[in-house]
């Protein structure tokens, strides 16, 4: 793709990485088969490529965002489907990241879009906040059907309870059991702890069974994604700063042989720590460490051969769906290993039939646009019902609290079940299915 920006824009760092990413695009089109948007809207806008277009003119031009920008950029999910299908390598997500910035700066929103998010900003990344969040958002549920929009949709998220505070929240380090093989920190996370403990305690069990002593880092917490995927620049990097100091110092301390993400979406943020902080010249080093110690969880079990040898629990011979999320399979280009492990697990893995498209959660995507959110979900949950398998794996807690509403089988993460398979408790969702058959 040509180019035409001026000498002084490109002396922006920003700006330049952006116009190298331009140049990669051939317009061939192939990302528009992959694109969620363009597969439901059919509007060339709703592309990546259309997308690319709006982008590359409002920083050309050095314009401020139109109404026309915002909403086709604001549709985008950030699955990054495009990027794995793209042939000429276009770093799509550093362009997309780079305009919400732009419409962020440059664009005034109505005032009720401005609150909500604020309100996501100023809620999600607190874990105690959320909780209050949660507990006001039970109450009104009940009359989910009577609330207006972004409202309703975050009623109709939330699970039918709350779970209690997790043991984990006053652990700071668990040891190995048996023989030390690796240790490892944990991301304490903001979201996940409160709607989903049972997630984090089961990777805790999984890890310190197979040999890793499991800490967390003082001063770790949010990954930063979700201010990021807003356009909001210094509280992101604010969060990106704090982490890389907590697990730096975890890294010059008693030494970390990864840094273990069981949230998707947090490992593809957590994993471009490195690009974030590039021109930084405190911080670009240390990012760049942490960028390349960080593992999905199921990716740092497969890569280190953990389950080798490890005796397994009797379980039912169960089919498993697995959902591969976007940030997982996309993002970070982790597929094959979670399929792997389910299946010396001992479970039977079902492919979902298109398997590339987005569920529709995508951080807060299913708060700031219920309409399409919903109607992807509705798309995922069909697919998998023509899998005919038992149950759902996921490893994504934003994927599982999309789909859970939609599906007619219990959804649980990956690690629920390697847990499982190794002599942890069966998952609660199945024993909840259990007890209602």
């Amino acid at each position: 793709m040509q180019t035409n920006f001026s000498l002084a824009q490109l002396a922006d760092s920003a700006t330049a990485e952006s116009e190298r990413i331009l140049r990669k695009c051939v317009h061939c089109g192939f990302c528009t088969a992959t694109c969620p948007t363009y597969v439901l809207l059919g509007d060339e806008l709703d592309s990546p490529r259309g997308r690319i277009y709006l982008i590359k003119e409002m920083l050309e031009q050095g314009r401020a965002a139109t109404p026309t920008d915002v909403l086709h950029i604001d549709r985008c999910l950030s699955c990054l489907a495009c990027m794995t299908t793209c042939p000429s390598g276009v770093n799509y997500m550093h362009l997309v990241d780079h305009g919400r910035r732009h419409v962020e700066a440059t664009y005034r929103r109505p005032w009720l879009e401005r609150t909500l998010r604020a309100a996501i900003a100023a809620i999600l990344p607190f874990p105690n906040r959320f909780r209050g969040a949660v507990i006001a958002g039970l109450l009104a549920r009940p009359f989910r059907r009577l609330l207006p929009g972004w409202l309703g949709a975050w009623a109709a998220l939330l699970p039918r309870r709350l779970s209690g505070r997790s043991a984990l929240d006053r652990l700071r380090v668990v040891p190995a059991a048996g023989p030390k093989r690796a240790r490892v920190a944990l991301l304490a996370g903001c979201v996940q702890p409160v709607l989903a403990p049972a997630i984090d305690e089961a990777t805790v069990r999984t890890l310190t069974r197979l040999g890793c002593e499991v800490v967390w880092a003082a001063g770790a917490g949010c990954c930063g994604a979700l201010t990021h995927h807003l356009g909001h620049e210094a509280a992101t990097l604010e969060r990106v700063r704090a982490n890389v100091a907590a697990w730096s110092a975890e890294i010059a301390g008693a030494g970390l042989d990864a840094i273990v993400v069981n949230a998707s979406g947090c490992g593809t943020m957590i994993k471009d720590y490195g690009f974030l902080l590039r021109d930084d010249p405190v911080w670009s080093a240390p990012a760049a460490a942490v960028s390349a110690r960080t593992r999905d969880v199921a990716e740092f079990i497969a890569e280190r051969g953990l389950m080798q040898g490890a005796p397994l629990a009797a379980h039912p011979p169960l089919a498993v769906a697995y959902h591969s999320a976007c940030s997982l399979q996309h993002g970070q280009r982790v597929d094959r290993a979670p399929r792997d492990l389910l299946a010396a697990a001992g479970f039977r893995v079902a492919a979902v039939p298109d398997g590339h498209l987005c569920c529709g959660s995508a951080g807060t995507y299913n708060l700031l646009q219920p309409a399409l959110a919903g109607a992807l979900r509705t798309r995922k949950a069909q697919a998998i019902g023509r899998t005919g398998a038992d149950l759902v794996a996921a490893g994504n807690v934003g994927c599982i609290v999309q789909l859970a509403g939609a599906l007619d089988r219990p959804i649980v993460h990956t690690i629920e079940l390697i847990d499982w398979a190794t002599g942890g408790p069966r998952p609660a969702a199945l024993e909840r299915t259990a007890r209602a058959s």
